[in-house]
């Protein structure tokens, strides 16, 4: 199978993201499935930030620790992964700033300084000489490095073009990646997915205030606010953020909320009135590694039993955690549906490694799905917004409307939404709400809320969530093991997931956290884990540490 692994590295500044998106896009155009992690510290100057790009013939989640090429914008970035690098490892680097790239490494030098000032190029165009020196190293087509920076780079075409042609015609082909007859797919970040699902789903106003790994959703929205026909405010705090996206959900408008754990704590005491006054709200939560400040910039799956039950008081709510960019397309626009059909609140969980990784998608392939509303008011008067129902799900109406005095209310409220301390009425409207529970989960009981995959008359099964997905199918199809991945986590697909584990016999939960929050889940729905692997430094488990840990257990 074909599969290659490059690594660009330098420090903050350095345009390392964009850089890598172009490597991953050099790779899209001759026909890999792209999979790009992004790492930085979280320091407002300074600091080594390096990207990996990995190529494959078939669609991908992770990376391997060992690298077929480094892009070396510094010593720094030798420094740090000589230990990923093998003897035959391509370096490409900034003559100007790396002397020797080593003993025994296939090491080739850019003069980047000497391009620019040759060509009157400004230095932030120094990316673009290592992109040509890198195509010319992998015998890539110049042709496709034409039509890369035609596509990607918005301005000074020209002249990065002279540039990495510069480059490329002094260096020398050292590692020729074969084509792979795959077409150039859509590459999407994970939050760039979610937006769009949002969009698809009918969004109107997203309302966030920034927060690491959830901020590049605010920033893609923003960007394209008008293309979409959506509203995106930037409020003081994460307070405001909720509290304003209720009341674009009062009048009507689909709204959604971005943050992280951090700024979800803010946000719990509007989720509980969400709750309370029955608002549909969809949030976006990008897990990072906490507590409190934690680890910024890095990952974890440490926040789904904060998720389940945030909030005070008993409420229902959707909690789904796609595994990759085209789930979160999928997911995305069926929890804005969810939201507003049982007008409740539905939270997409991620986390950094999705949220900012990139991947090669299909948008095409996802599935069209009908707009679901909750049942319109109809005129009849008088309007009471909190009309009982045996589904619980009361007729809506919007301000505007004639003859619809449109009352919602955090207090404990009557039918009308007037506040009430009234024992039984305390009983009804309780009741009322917690009835959505019941259509809920035979709603989500329609929908394919577990991803079964790997060999399916295996006796081990690994059971994943989120981001694991990719990692956890690369090692189950080394190893001949079953791959059972929940994507919607409450109401728990228990019924779905014990159909999946037919035939199974041992049952291993991978997760990024230090507790085993999955496996404590599916415990309460009388799935037994036989065995656990956790990891929690922030980074997402290598397919290299997953193996080894997998075969010591079942080994």
């Amino acid at each position: 199978m074909q599969d290659v692994s490059v690594l660009i590295g330098g420090k903050a500044g350095d345009g390392i993201n964009s850089a890598g998106a172009l490597v991953a896009q050099l790779l899209n155009h001759i026909g890999y499935s792209v999979y790009m992690y992004f790492d930085y510290p979280s320091l407002i100057r300074g600091g080594h930030n390096f990207a990996i790009i990995r190529g494959s013939e078939q669609n991908i989640g992770t990376c391997w620790n060992t690298l077929d090429f480094v892009l070396a914008l510094n010593n720094e970035t030798l420094e740090r992964h000589r230990d990923k690098c093998r003897p035959e490892t391509a370096i490409i680097f900034n003559a100007d700033m790396v002397k020797s790239a080593g003993q025994g490494s296939a090491g080739q030098g850019i003069p980047v300084n000497a391009i620019l000032t040759g060509e009157h190029a400004p230095a932030i165009m120094g990316n673009s000489a290592i992109i040509g020196g890198f195509a010319k190293a992998a015998g890539i087509e110049w042709d496709v490095v034409v039509a890369v920076i035609n596509a990607h780079i918005p301005k000074g075409v020209d002249l990065n073009l002279k540039v990495a042609k510069k480059a490329y015609d002094q260096l020398e082909t050292v590692r020729p990646l074969s084509r792979v007859q795959n077409p150039p797919r859509p590459l999407l970040t994970g939050n760039e997915a979610i937006g769009l699902g949002m969009v698809k789903g009918g969004l109107d106003a997203y309302v966030s205030y920034p927060m690491t790994p959830s901020s590049s959703l605010l920033h893609f929205l923003a960007e394209h606010q008008e293309k979409f026909g959506i509203t995106v405010v930037h409020p003081e705090n994460e307070i405001a953020v909720i509290l304003m996206a209720l009341g674009f959900a009062y009048a009507g408008k689909r709204s959604a909320v971005g943050t992280s754990g951090g700024g979800f704590c803010l946000m719990t005491e509007g989720l509980s009135l969400a709750g309370m006054a029955e608002l549909p709200l969809v949030l976006l939560v990008s897990q990072r590694t906490g507590p409190s400040t934690g680890l910024p910039t890095y990952t974890a799956q440490s926040d789904l039993q904060f998720i389940r039950y945030a909030g005070q008081g008993e409420y229902p709510r959707l909690v789904v955690a796609p595994g990759d960019a085209q789930e979160s397309l999928y997911w995305s626009e069926i929890a804005m549906n969810m939201a507003w059909k049982f007008q409740i609140p539905a939270f997409i969980l991620t986390d950094k490694t999705l949220s900012e990784g990139t991947y090669s998608s299909s948008p095409a392939d996802i599935p069209e799905l009908l707009r679901e509303e909750s049942p319109a008011w109809q005129g009849t008067a008088p309007y009471l917004r909190y009309a009982d129902a045996p589904s619980g799900i009361s007729l809506l109406a919007f301000p505007g409307m004639k003859d619809a005095v449109i009352k919602v209310n955090g207090y404990m409220h009557d039918e009308a939404g007037i506040t009430t301390e009234d024992a039984a009425l305390t009983i009804q409207m309780t009741n009322k709400r917690l009835r959505k529970w019941e259509g809920l989960a035979e709603e989500m009981g329609r929908y394919p809320g577990v991803n079964v995959s790997g060999n399916p008359d295996a006796s081990t099964a690994l059971l994943c969530w989120g981001s694991t997905k990719g990692v956890c199918n690369e090692i189950a199809s080394r190893l001949g093991l079953k791959v059972i991945q929940p994507i919607v986590l409450l109401p728990f697909p228990a019924i779905q997931v014990k159909k999946a584990m037919g035939g199974v016999k041992r049952v291993i939960a991978i997760e990024e956290n230090a507790t085993g929050q999955l496996a404590i889940l599916a415990a309460q729905h009388g799935i037994v884990v036989d065995d656990r692997i956790l990891w929690y430094d922030g980074r997402p488990i290598s397919p290299e540490d997953l193996l080894e840990k997998v075969q010591g257990v079942v080994v």
